[in-house]
């Protein structure tokens, strides 16, 4: 090693002008050194690499386990969990048991069988092993939502039975409503198929004293009489008269579809008395669930086109009828039965949707696209809604041209279709 006594005189004299250089202040009189050489160019400052942070620790982590199986954690902790994940035993058992529980987090199904559903298996069943005995095509509907207004009451506890329900239907030129509750409503359905019973020779549920009329008439009788359980004790004998009326039909051949089901002020065919059934079935079955708050879904497409039809079929009988009342315009021109007349063209559009031409002047006129004078467009569930009295003809939401006064009187004409 060297001393600075070795430092040669160059080395010296570059050292002392340095050193000059770094002294602040004026320099002394006299001063015979050089001036100071240029100072070099700065070089450029050494590159640095980043050291990486230090991963949080167990304890943060671990409390990061919870989010990071819900997929609630940002990039940055999710990488460090599952960093960590790789490294701790027990923090990667434990997160295996937070994303199994995390599985079960998914959004509460509904109990409600698919309307399909029960097709579907019968379908398959039968194509396996054909029914000896089949059900009618006409009273399947029937069966079909009979059966799944059970499957709604069948975990009914007295509390529901007991829930208030309002029942809605139109009447004349108003909406009428009456408050019962869910087991009244149940044996409202019951006492009115008892007319479709009695038409077999079945059983009368109101008894062998019965009071004469229809579906208003008897209701009201089952109401205020002491025959009336007044809880889900009416579901078993509702539910074992509509197995009794599909097993009759299904044995009694094909001319019971004529028989004449009697419901006082006027008769339906055998066929066109189960589809109504079914009809009113779904709109009470509706009904309570709105009124426990329980969702509920529609008829299969090819059932509720079987009820819009029979709806559709019945309305130049209705219009008739408000026309009798003086509740809808004259007819513009007789015409004779079997004869063309004027027409609205009926288009239901969605589930269980078609199209049908309407007589305007007389049930017994046939409809006629030539002498069509209007065209009316609904959805299929807000055409069920009023003929079910549940919407009024003013609130229907309706696609219309052509005759005002025609469009207006068929509308009426649909909703007088609903009644208690």
């Amino acid at each position: 090693m060297t001393g600075p006594s070795e430092d040669t005189p160059d080395d010296a004299h570059e050292y002392a002008a340095g050193r000059a250089a770094r002294i602040p202040g004026p320099r002394p009189a006299g001063d015979d050194l050089e001036p100071p050489a240029p100072a070099p160019e700065a070089a450029p400052a050494p590159t640095t690499t980043s050291v990486p942070a230090p991963p949080p620790p167990h304890g943060v982590l671990k409390s990061l386990l919870g989010a990071w199986a819900l997929a609630a954690c940002s990039a940055e902790e999710t990488q460090a969990v599952e960093d960590h994940l790789t490294e701790c035993a027990p923090c990667a058992e434990e997160a295996l048991r937070l994303r199994d529980a995390v599985g079960l987090l998914h959004p509460e199904d509904t109990l409600d069988l698919k309307p399909l559903l029960r097709s579907r298996v019968l379908e398959d069943c039968l194509g396996k092993r054909p029914a000896r005995i089949p059900v009618p095509v006409w009273a399947g509907p029937y069966d079909t939502e009979t059966a799944r207004l059970d499957a709604l009451l069948r975990d009914f506890g007295e509390a529901e039975w007991d829930t208030p329900v309002r029942l809605k239907w139109f009447e004349e030129e108003r909406r009428r409503t009456r408050r019962t509750t869910v087991s009244g409503v149940i044996g409202h359905l019951l006492t009115v198929d008892g007319l479709v019973a009695a038409a077999l020779g079945l059983d009368d549920p109101l008894g062998p004293h019965a009071p004469p009329g229809g579906p208003e008439g008897r209701t009201e009788h089952f109401w205020s009489s002491g025959a009336h359980p007044g809880t889900g004790a009416v579901r078993d004998p509702w539910r074992e008269q509509g197995h009794t009326l599909v097993r009759t039909v299904s044995f009694a051949g094909r001319g019971a579809a004529e028989l004449a089901v009697d419901y006082g002020a006027f008769a339906l065919p055998l066929a066109d008395a189960f589809l109504e059934r079914a009809f009113e079935c779904w709109v009470h079955a509706s009904d309570i669930a709105e009124a426990v708050d329980y969702p509920y879904g529609l008829p299969s497409g090819p059932h509720l086109h079987r009820m819009i039809d029979l709806a559709a079929r019945l309305l130049p009988g209705a219009l008739a009828g408000r026309r009798r009342s003086g509740l809808a315009a004259p007819p513009r021109g007789l015409v004779a039965a079997g004869a063309p007349g004027r027409t609205l063209h009926l288009e239901i559009e969605g589930a269980g949707g078609g199209s049908w031409d309407i007589a305007l002047d007389s049930p017994a006129a046939k409809p006629s696209r030539e002498h069509t004078v209007a065209e009316v467009a609904l959805d299929g569930v807000e055409f069920c809604q009023l003929a079910a009295g549940h919407i009024s003809p003013e609130d229907a939401a309706v696609g219309q041209t052509g005759d005002r006064e025609a469009i207006r009187d068929v509308l009426f004409a649909a909703a007088s279709l609903s009644r208690l």
